[in-house]
């Protein structure tokens, strides 16, 4: 088992790689006069390696199968049955949440989150909805939390049709695999942050899992780094015609949704538009794709959402907190909300044939390696400031962590790209400072950031500065 708050283990380190693409003097005069004496943390993290590789198809895919086993999990759907219907399915998931937590000496504290929902839309009867949550504990900063959710429910074509079979094995059985084959693997790790897999009920139906969750979050304080919801992780064969096993889709919202408008004035004037903390946590697990994972590339779409469509990454967004949505690239729209059957010799459903399971391992690794790094890593910047305005440097300012929050921070990587530019270019470790002078980078040229590197290498999603880039204050 690895554990980092143990000893220093050189072989199992990682920072992310640096793209070099600045002319060479302009590097030379941003370097800080200290800089020859400044050991920077390693690029490497082999333990991260070992973490995408157990990752298991194999175990993927009997979950999967035994969650199609139960015939619907329609949130409207039977509870009281040990075989059938949705409250035999979440029973089953925290029986599994349980089996882990036993194999790991109790390291989850697995519970329900439950609230009775009645007169909306798509449920006319009072129905109690509930998630499944596991927690995993962080051994120095447990306030910060690090989600990867799954939904539970499945439907067919009428989404009040709650008794006819709705396997859900792509949407969203992959996802709530995923949930568990990460909890599985994470478990026998102990992290900086808190880790939380959640299996979220009652998304067919309205996102209301995520509400009572992100709801829950905001008033017990926690600290939310980023929710990475995985909806339909398993398919490969598009209604487009392509079969692609190699890409995968990561979605999140370019303006944050509590902006306020004086937020959105000074972010008029300064920039911010494609920095939300969310878009930065798309970019690190884009990064994390190109290091770790392999044979798979992640496409970011600058949205929050499929055009026109909702998942429960989008109830975490509405109070403030940093979350994406993870999905196969080339969605079978006869596989989503159907009626399972044989029209004209085309099939419809949502069946066990349609999931590609080593996709599905390939995802959930993505998942597991990304949770992984942020939890190890120290907490993104707080107050994160700019300034260089009709100068010829720009200026960068940060918070430091106090207590056990700074206990495995080696020091600050600033971030710099031109406007165009989908991902962070350019970068330089600058040690453990609160400030940082880039010299002759032009302010008006470039965006910026900052990110915070563990002693072993690990790093913080980049903060872009300012309220449209924060990932929130410490507390």
């Amino acid at each position: 088992m690895f554990n980092p708050f143990d000893k220093p283990n050189n072989k199992s380190l990682h920072s992310f790689p640096r793209k070099i693409l600045g002319v060479v003097c302009v590097l030379a005069t941003s370097l800080p006069v200290y800089a020859s004496t400044t050991v920077v943390p390693p690029n490497e993290q082999l333990v991260l390696r070992e973490i995408q590789k157990k990752v298991s198809a194999a175990r993927l895919k009997a979950d999967v199968t035994t969650l199609v086993g139960f015939g619907t999990r329609h949130t409207l759907s039977e509870t009281k049955s040990t075989t059938q219907g949705i409250g035999a399915a979440r029973r089953w998931i925290k029986s599994e949440f349980d089996k882990i937590s036993a194999q790991c000496g109790g390291c989850l504290e697995v519970i329900y989150q439950k609230q009775t929902f009645s007169e909306e839309k798509r449920i006319p009867e009072p129905t109690e909805v509930v998630n499944v949550i596991a927690i995993q504990r962080g051994q120095l900063d447990p306030n910060r939390y690090i989600v990867m959710s799954g939904d539970i429910d499945s439907r067919v074509t009428d989404p009040l049709n709650f008794t006819s079979a709705s396997p859900g094995a792509n949407d969203n059985a992959s996802g709530v695999g995923g949930v568990i084959e990460a909890a599985r693997v994470l478990s026998q790790h102990k992290f900086a942050g808190t880790v939380v897999y959640a299996a979220l009920s009652g998304e067919e139906q309205g996102l209301f899992g995520g509400k009572i969750m992100a709801g829950i979050a905001k008033k017990e304080g926690w600290r939310v780094e980023a929710v990475i919801n995985n909806d339909m992780i398993g398919n490969i064969s598009g209604i487009n015609g392509v079969i692609n096993n190699t890409t995968a889709r990561v979605f999140s919202e370019g303006v944050r949704y509590v902006e306020t408008s004086e937020e959105a004035r000074k972010r008029r004037f300064t920039g911010g538009e494609v920095d939300s903390p969310s878009r930065n946590v798309a970019r690190y697990i884009d990064q994390i794709a190109d290091q770790y994972i392999p044979n798979l590339d992640v496409m970011m779409v600058y949205r929050l959402d499929r055009f026109g469509r909702g998942g429960h990454h989008r109830p975490f967004n509405a109070v403030g907190y940093p979350a994406v949505r993870i999905m196969e690239t080339n969605e079978h729209y006869d596989r989503q909300h159907q009626d399972i059957r044989t029209e004209n010799g085309r099939e419809y459903g949502d069946v066990l044939s349609g999931v590609d399971f080593d996709f599905t391992a390939k995802l959930t690794s993505l998942n597991a390696v990304t949770m992984a790094a942020m939890a190890w890593a120290p907490p993104p910047p707080a107050q994160t400031e700019i300034s260089g305005a009709v100068k010829a440097s720009t200026t960068l300012k940060w918070q430091r962590p106090a207590g056990s929050m700074a206990k495995n921070l080696a020091g600050y990587r600033v971030h710099w790209r031109l406007t165009t530019e989908p991902t962070w270019t350019h970068s330089q470790y600058v040690g453990d400072v609160t400030e940082f002078e880039l010299k002759n980078i032009v302010i008006d040229n470039y965006f910026f950031g900052v990110s915070s590197v563990a002693k072993d290498g690990f790093e913080s999603p980049v903060v872009f500065p300012g309220p449209a880039g924060s990932f929130g204050g410490y507390k």
